[in-house]
Formats: C-alpha cells, sequence, structure tokens
C-alpha cells in the first residue's frame, strides 16, 4: 500500500512540474547545463561521481519527489573515500542524444555490491521506475549480465533523457557508471566474459593438478594450496559478481556476504600453505608464531563479524597484514638459503602488489583505470602461476639434490670396487704369507694356553682367598665403628657411615624396639602384619603401629639420622659438641637440637633396667 502511495505521490509532483512547463520533463532541467551530449565517435564514457550532479541524503528517507527540488551540483572535490554508508546518494543524469545516433544505448554500473540501486526515468514526461543491486534476486535482471543496466528508452522520438538515481549501500560502494551503445557493450562483454573464463578457467586446472598430485605424492601442502586456490576462485567470483550470476543468483542475502567468508577462508588457507610450505617452525619460529597468532586472530575477528554485523566484512586492508607477514617470512626464509622460497617470494609480491592496488582504489588514492580495475584478479593470476611454480621448483630442487646424491653414491660404489679388488688382491697375499706363521704359532699358543688355564685356576683359588679377607676385614672394620659409637668419639662423617639413611635407623631402632619380640600397645596380641615402612598391624585388633611410635624419635621433624648422631653426641658423657655447632654441622635450629636433646635427656634419667653395648633401649621410649 505505501509502494502505492509514493507512486502517486511521485505522479501527483511530476503533474505539478508540468503544469508550470508542459512542454516535457527536459524544460523543467533545461537551465542546468549538465546534459551529456552521445557521439557515434566516443561510444564509451566511463563517469565518476565528481563529474555528476548529486544530492547526498543523509537521512536516507528523502522520496523522489523532494529529491528533485534540491540543489543538485558537481562537485570536483569529491572522493570515493568519503563515501557514507548510511546515506543515500541522489544522482541527476541527463543525456542528449541527437537524431543521428542509435537509439540502442544503456547506462551500466560497474560495483557489483551496492546493495539496492533506484532508477526514475522521467524522460520527456514518462516515468519508468528500476530497481536492482546485489540485495534483489538476479533473475530480476533485464539483462542477463553480472553488472547493473539500464536501457535508454527505444523511441526516435525522445531525444532528451533525464534520470534520477537513488543508490545506498550498508558497505563502500564504488559509485562509477558508463554510458556506452549497445555494439560497444556487446563487444566489451564479451571480451570481459572471454577473460574471466580464462582466469577461472586456470584457477579450476591448477586446483585439479595440485589435488591430483597431492593424492598421488602424499603432501600435505598441495591439498593446503587446492583450498588455496579455491578460496581465491569464489572469492573473485563474489567481488565479480560471477558467483551471484552462476552460483547463487536466488539468494542475494547470501550474496551480500559471500566475499567475506571467501576472503577469510583465502586468508587461512594461505597461512597454512605458507607454513607448510617454508617450514616456518623450523625455519623461522618468530614468524611462525606471528602467523599463528594472526590466524587465531582473524578467526575471532571473522565469527564476530559473521554473527554480529556484516557491514565490517568491507574492511578489507586489514588483510594486507597477513599477505605482509608471509611476504616478509619468505624473504627472511630465502636469504637463510632456502632456494624453493624464491619463486614464492615472488608470488606474494604480485599478490601484496594486487591488494595494495585495489586498497588505494576504494580509498580513492589513485585513479580509476582498467589496470588497477583488474589489479587484484592479475595479482592473483601471476601469484597462482608463480606458486605453481615454487612448488615444481621445489620438485626439481629435491629431484636434482637426489640425482647428485645417488651419481655420488655410484662414483662412491665404482670406487669402492676398485679399491675391493687391490685390497682383496693384497689380502689374498698377505693370508697365505700369514697363514705360515699363524700354523706355527697356533702351536705355540696351544702350550701357552695350557700353561695359562694352570694360571687362571690359581689365581681364582688366590682371588677367593682374598675375598674372603676383604669380607671379614670390611666386618671387623664395621665392628671397630661400632666399638666406637660407645667407647670413642666419632665426627659427624665417620657416624653417617654406621648410619647412612633412614633406612639404617628405622631397621636399627625396630631391632631394639621388637628384637625380643611384638607385643600390640592396645590387646596385647603378639601376632601382626608387616605394613610399609617397617611397621606392624596387630591381626586381632587392626591397631597400627609405626616403628619409631613410643620412642623419643616420634613426631620429630628434620631427619632421623641426625637425630641419632644428635642423641649420640648428647649421650656421650663429655660432650664434644655444642649447640650451636651441632646446628652449624647439621644445618638444624638451636632450638630445634636443645628441644630434642632436652626430651632424649629426661628419658635417660628414668631409672634403666639394664645396660647394654648398644644403644640404651630406655632412651626410645617415652
Amino acid at each position: 500500500m505505501r509502494s502505492w502511495l509514493t507512486v502517486f505521490a511521485i505522479f501527483a509532483h511530476v503533474t505539478q512540474l508540468l503544469a508550470f512547463e508542459p512542454n516535457s520533463w527536459s524544460s523543467v532541467f533545461h537551465q542546468f547545463d549538465t546534459s551529456i551530449i552521445l557521439s557515434n565517435q566516443k561510444q564509451d564514457m566511463l563517469l565518476d561521481l565528481d563529474q555528476l550532479p548529486f544530492w547526498e541524503d543523509t537521512t536516507a528517507r528523502v522520496t523522489l519527489a523532494d529529491a528533485v527540488e534540491q540543489d543538485f551540483h558537481i562537485d570536483p572535490a569529491f572522493s570515493q573515500a568519503v563515501y557514507h554508508t548510511k546515506s543515500a546518494y541522489w544522482v541527476r543524469l541527463q543525456i542528449y542524444r541527437p537524431d543521428s545516433i542509435s537509439p540502442n544505448w544503456l547506462i551500466e554500473f560497474y560495483d557489483q555490491t551496492i546493495d539496492r540501486i533506484e532508477v526514475y526515468d522521467v524522460s520527456q514526461g514518462k516515468f519508468r521506475k528500476i530497481v536492482f543491486g546485489d540485495e534483489v534476486e538476479f533473475k530480476r535482471k533485464r539483462l542477463k549480465h553480472k553488472n547493473f543496466h539500464v536501457w535508454l528508452e527505444e523511441d526516435k522520438n525522445i531525444n532528451r533523457y533525464t534520470f534520477f538515481i537513488r543508490i545506498q549501500s550498508r558497505t563502500y560502494a564504488d559509485i562509477r557508471l558508463a554510458i556506452r551503445s549497445a555494439n560497444r557493450f556487446v563487444s566489451y562483454a564479451v571480451s570481459e566474459y572471454f577473460l574471466y573464463g580464462l582466469f577461472y578457467g586456470m584457477i579450476l586446472i591448477i586446483s585439479i593438478y595440485n589435488l591430483l598430485t597431492f593424492f598421488a605424492i602424499k603432501e600435505q601442502k598441495y591439498l593446503l594450496y587446492t583450498f588455496y586456490i579455491l578460496s581465491v576462485g569464489i572469492y573473485a567470483m563474489s567481488v565479480d559478481g560471477i558467483a551471484f550470476q552462476y552460483l547463487w543468483p536466488n539468494f542475494p542475502g547470501w550474496n551480500q556476504i559471500a566475499y567475506g567468508v571467501a576472503l577469510y577462508s583465502l586468508i587461512f588457507w594461505a597461512i597454512l600453505f605458507s607454513r607448510r610450505f617454508l617450514r616456518t617452525k623450523v625455519r623461522a619460529p618468530f614468524f611462525d608464531k606471528v602467523l599463528i597468532s594472526i590466524l587465531i586472530i582473524r578467526s575471532i575477528w571473522f565469527f564476530i563479524v559473521l554473527f554480529f554485523n556484516h557491514q565490517w566484512f568491507s574492511v578489507r586492508s586489514i588483510e594486507i597484514i597477513p599477505l605482509l607477514v608471509i611476504f616478509i617470512a619468505g624473504i627472511k626464509i630465502l636469504q637463510r638459503g632456502y632456494k624453493p622460497a624464491r619463486f614464492f617470494v615472488i608470488a606474494y609480491a604480485f599478490l601484496f602488489l594486487g591488494f595494495l592496488v585495489k586498497a588505494m582504489i576504494y580509498l580513492a588514492i589513485i585513479p580509476h583505470s582498467i589496470v588497477a580495475y583488474y589489479s587484484l584478479h592479475i595479482g592473483f593470476l601471476l601469484e597462482m602461476i608463480f606458486l605453481t611454480l615454487s612448488l615444481s621448483d621445489r620438485v626439481r630442487i629435491l629431484k636434482n639434490n637426489r640425482d647428485r646424491a645417488l651419481k655420488r653414491i655410484i662414483h662412491q660404489h665404482e670406487q669402492n670396487a676398485v679399491l675391493r679388488e687391490k685390497v682383496n688382491k693384497e689380502l689374498e697375499q698377505k693370508i697365505r704369507e700369514r697363514t705360515r706363521s699363524i700354523t706355527e704359532k697356533n702351536l705355540e699358543l696351544e702350550s701357552a694356553k695350557n700353561k695359562i688355564e694352570k694360571q687362571s685356576h690359581e689365581i681364582s683359588q688366590i682371588n677367593s682367598l682374598l675375598d674372603l679377607e676383604n669380607w671379614k676385614l670390611k666386618n671387623n672394620i664395621r665392628e671397630l665403628l661400632k666399638d666406637r659409637v660407645f667407647h670413642d668419639e666419632l665426627t659427624y662423617d665417620e657416624f653417617k657411615e654406621i648410619f647412612p639413611t633412614k633406612d639404617s635407623c628405622l631397621k636399627y631402632i625396630q631391632k631394639l624396639k621388637w628384637n625380643t619380640g611384638y607385643k600390640c600397645k592396645k590387646c596385647g596380641h603378639d601376632n601382626y602384619h608387616k605394613e610399609v615402612k617397617m611397621s606392624r598391624r596387630c591381626t586381632k585388633c587392626g591397631y597400627l603401629e609405626s616403628v619409631t611410635s613410643n620412642t623419643v624419635f616420634h613426631g620429630i621433624r628434620f631427619p632421623i639420622e641426625k637425630a641419632f648422631f644428635i642423641l649420640y653426641a648428647c649421650r656421650k658423657q663429655n660432650e664434644k659438641f655444642t649447640l650451636q655447632q651441632l646446628s652449624e654441622m647439621l644445618d638444624i635450629p638451636v632450638n630445634t637440637i636443645w628441644s630434642f636433646r632436652k626430651k632424649a635427656t629426661n628419658i635417660s634419667s628414668r631409672p634403666k633396667k639394664a645396660t647394654t653395648k648398644e644403644f640404651d633401649l630406655d632412651i626410645f621410649y617415652h
């Protein structure tokens, strides 16, 4: 209903204008000298927005009835870099066609990513509205071409054409249009689609070649390169409008984000392929970590844009960062002597240059031209060629290295064969000479062998006697050391030879504690199970008694072997060591030694039941 009201309002406004100037719409705009005159000598005119009278609608709500009253003017200082995504741009286009010129002319829009273009044809009292854009299904186009077109009315009675064009896009729009004849358009379109066919055909052929190579030699880099090339193809088709025409013509919503998804896929596979081909993990670990970080950040950014704001897909200049890092990493690895990287560096140099030129066009830093417009395609094409050469060069280098290695092996085998023949002859001569001397000496060796066997037997007997004497000597020394424990003063190092470890101390306590037999402290039962660390568990009540429980060593917080030495030092009648000396010797605080010594002294002061050469048993019990 609203659309019909809009049409009615436009019709009413046109009627009002005709009421003032009854001749035609051209008389309304005749006062402006902005008409474009068609000519047979120039059948192709490319116009930028700064060459056309336009008006920016910052509210994006103005209708045609209000737009015709606005101040349309040519602004030579306007730059595409200041395009506002929240505004709608109105362009007034006036064309004059002399009678001698063919009526078969059209207006073409280059940017296939513009969301919506509304063209109002109000030529000489007529009204026609045409709507197209990437949010409109492809089948609604009158001309099945990737670009957007408006045909001039094929009416010989119409010489002046007046168009009001409303352009609005949620992302950056390259507002540039061409006016060309039908013959020129057909020639240009056929040539363009032919070049596109070559371009995408090369992508398909290179992808199939590398995929078959992967299945043949099972090297992962060929599979990654295949995915990368296919991503390049999908991205280029999305930007060119070819994908919207042939792949998803009925899905304009997907068409608006397809280029962003394809661009992420392109960068994703480019990083993985570059890491695998250059082996950055080994040859350039720093750049490898940088590429992984860029991949993670780019993936996070992609999913944020995909699920929250599709307009950020238009920020394509950030892709220069991963390409620049890959390019620099390739240069560094090439400088370190990795020859297959030479074509890789050239390939990414062209791709980086293509992205840079394309970004400069979007930012209006350089003027528009055919070479600059297709710079990214040229960069992709040269990159694919040189990357393919790089893969082939790598295989060639590996093959040359293998051939050189085989030649060296063959040459070495030949030299070995000559040397072996010479050595064999010399050996045969020496063997004959040696055989005679060996035969003579075998008899001597036989007699010597008998003597040696007899001497070996005697030596074995002597060794057995020596082992026995050594064992007795060691036992005597151990006994002497133990006697010194109770009769002499030992140093700490000598004491550690008797009680070197915790287990030796625990075994000694176990011997003193349960030498006369085990008896449960709870129930008095005398049967037990052995547990870990020499503890015993009563088979009747299950009470677990450790080897140090009810002894002076129970609950100490320092090594038990040091406690043994403190106890030994305390039990001597003439104490040789002071508390400070013991603290420095054992690396134990003075207070801890004093507390333990006091505890031992209190126990030793109790009446003794008997005396023994070993540590008094009473000192181990509270």
